[in-house]
């Protein structure tokens, strides 16, 4: 190598211009002849652009100094790259996941019984999800968007609604849905489940209830034992259908079961719009609203694969992916935003003059809660 004085002052000149380079990049100036200023320092993670940046600032060396040309042409280019490598994995610990450019799946946890409220454990209603799921899916740019399905079931509306939200959402962004299943993905919670694209259940996992169902009490010995006259005033024939303190009348019960059929019929047409071809069990086993454990519902075509969700998008994503979980928004003591399914929970407990039938109404909708539960051995 030509050990000439004029030659070796510009390969020391440029070593100090390639630590320049970086540090200038490092700082967001992409300019080798500005400043750094320590408040613009920020990452940078693609490689291109240092290259493409170290090779400006070369050019422009090499106008100025003719002597440059012959000593720095190959040695240099070698030396770069090594240096560069080496302050890329000097760095990076230093940078922010979020900005390292991995893979990146939100996490929505759905967990409870839907539609049905408790003061101390609000059930699942689109107007409690809507904002965690608009940040999931407008969370940078996500690979998939993963739901964690912890549910019995509950109200057919708001589980239909919450399904075609997530549908909206997924299809907007073009991005692929995956729903993982712990205890329970019942009834609602099954039909919730069919909102993604492929659906992992644990081993243990119980799934389907494809069906619908209703119940409530009668009291109309009780009534009459203890004397009690019961009165009602309608504007309608049929307003006081199903009266618990009535009689029953089965007219009441073919109109209710009628309601139920039209809703179970919607029920079927969604998983079967869901599933597909994958669907492999008969149609009057899988609609009959039994369940059945994760392995007899991966036979069925009820499910995708059995896993987790830790491993299964390890599998699919690189040890690196980013599973951010998105939780719904908290007020300035720690409770959640209610939306306006949930505007009664925001005024629990209630001291004023409805104590007594709040805290009745909060009591009922526990214990249905739990027999809800109750049902999946949970």
């Amino acid at each position: 190598m030509n050990r000439d004085p004029a030659a070796i002052e510009p390969i020391r000149a440029t070593r100090r211009r390639i630590f320049r380079v970086i540090f200038v990049l490092f700082a967001g100036n992409a300019s080798p002849r500005r400043s750094i200023s320590s408040k613009n320092y920020s990452t940078l993670t693609d490689l291109k652009q240092i290259e493409a940046a170290f090779s400006l600032t070369t050019q422009l060396e090499l106008l100025e100094r003719p002597a440059y040309l012959g000593p720095m042409t190959e040695p240099t280019t070698d030396n770069f790259q090594q240096l560069l490598l080496r302050g890329r994995d000097l760095l990076r610990p230093l940078v922010p996941k979020r900005w390292r450019g991995l893979p990146l799946v939100p996490v929505v946890r759905l967990s409870g019984v839907i539609g049905f409220s408790t003061p101390l454990k609000p059930g699942l209603t689109l107007a409690g999800l809507a904002r965690a799921l608009d940040r999931a899916f407008g969370m940078g740019k996500p690979k998939a968007v993963a739901l964690v399905i912890n549910s019995p079931g509950g109200s057919a509306v708001q589980s239909h609604l919450i399904y075609r939200r997530i549908r909206q959402l997924a299809e907007e962004k073009s991005v692929p849905v995956i729903a993982f299943v712990e205890d329970v993905a019942a009834s609602g919670g099954y039909m919730i489940a069919c909102a993604a694209d492929e659906i992992v259940c644990d081993p243990s996992s119980i799934v389907g209830s494809i069906g619908v169902v209703g119940a409530t009490f009668g009291f109309p010995d009780a009534m009459r034992k203890l004397g009690v006259e019961r009165r009602v005033y309608t504007a309608g024939d049929k307003k006081a259908m199903l009266d618990p303190f009535l009689p029953e009348n089965p007219d009441d019960v073919a109109r209710l079961k009628a309601i139920q059929r039209e809703i179970h019929e919607t029920f079927i047409g969604l998983v079967k719009a869901s599933r597909g071809a994958r669907l492999t069990g008969p149609e009057n086993t899988l609609f009959s609203g039994e369940y059945w454990g994760a392995k007899t519902g991966l036979g069925y075509g009820l499910v995708d694969r059995l896993g987790d969700l830790r491993s299964v998008l390890r599998e699919r994503f690189g040890d690196d992916v980013l599973a951010p979980l998105v939780s719904a928004e908290r007020g300035l003591f720690g409770r959640r935003v209610p939306g306006v399914g949930d505007a009664g929970l925001a005024q629990w407990p209630n001291f004023g003059p409805n104590l007594t039938s709040g805290l009745a109404e909060d009591v009922v909708s526990a214990i249905e809660a739990r027999a809800m539960w109750a049902r999946y051995g949970l």
